[in-house]
C-alpha cells in the first residue's frame, strides 16, 4: 500500500499477475498511421514485417550490437513476476525523475539501408502521469516527441524515421509529474503498412 493512500501501489501484489499487453491502450491509432505515412515512404525489410526487430525487458536488457536499456531512478526491477517489471516512484527519487531509455542499433541486426522503426513503451501508471518522449535519430528524424499524458496501462510511440543503418539511435520516456508506474518492455519494429481502399 502506498503510505498517503489507501488504494495499493501499482506495485503491489504484481508477482503473481498475468498481463495481456493486447489490451493495452495505443497512443498511435490506425488513422494516425494511415495519416503520418504513406506507403512509399516507408522503406522495409520483408524478414522483420511481421514481428519486432527486438524486445527489450527487465529480464533481458541487452540485445545485438550496442542495442541496450538504461532504467533510471527504478525503485524495483522484479525479474520473476508473471509479467517482469521495472517499477518507479517519483515521490521517492525526487533528486532525479525516472526514466527508461532504449538504444538500438540498426546494423547490428543485419540491417542495411535507411529505415524507418517504431519504438514503443509498454507501461501502466496507478493515476495520471505525464512523461516527456524525446530519442535522438541521427541524420533521421524523430515523430512522437513532447509530452504524453498516461493514466492506466498503455503504449508511448516514439516513431525514428530514415535512420541509417550504421547510426546508433535512441528513444526515451522520462516521467515529469504524476504517481508511481510501472514498465514491461520497449520494442523497436517497422511501422506497420496501412493500406487505404
Amino acid at each position: 500500500m502506498d503510505e498517503n493512500t489507501d488504494s495499493p501501489s501499482v506495485t503491489d501484489a504484481f508477482d503473481d499477475r498475468t498481463i495481456d499487453f493486447a489490451t493495452f491502450d495505443t497512443d498511435v491509432t490506425m488513422e494516425d498511421w494511415a495519416t503520418r505515412y504513406r506507403v512509399g515512404d516507408i522503406r522495409i525489410s520483408p524478414y522483420f514485417f511481421f514481428t519486432p526487430i527486438e524486445t527489450l525487458t527487465p529480464t533481458k536488457t541487452v540485445g545485438l550490437g550496442r542495442t541496450n536499456l538504461t532504467l533510471i531512478m527504478a525503485t524495483i526491477v522484479q525479474t520473476d513476476a508473471a509479467a517482469p517489471y521495472a517499477g518507479f516512484d517519483r515521490q521517492a527519487t525526487p533528486s532525479r525523475n525516472p526514466a527508461v531509455s532504449t538504444h538500438f542499433a540498426p546494423s547490428a541486426y543485419g540491417i542495411t539501408t535507411v529505415g524507418t522503426y517504431v519504438m514503443t513503451f509498454t507501461v501502466e501508471t496507478n493515476g495520471p502521469s505525464t512523461f516527456t518522449v524525446a530519442g535522438y535519430a541521427g541524420s533521421g528524424t524523430l515523430s512522437g516527441t513532447g509530452a504524453k499524458s498516461v493514466n492506466g496501462r498503455q503504449t508511448i510511440t516514439l516513431i525514428l524515421k530514415d535512420v541509417q543503418p550504421s547510426q546508433q539511435v535512441y528513444g526515451s520516456i522520462e516521467q515529469t509529474a504524476g504517481s508511481s508506474w510501472v514498465w514491461y518492455s520497449t520494442k523497436v519494429s517497422y511501422p506497420p503498412l496501412v493500406f487505404q481502399l
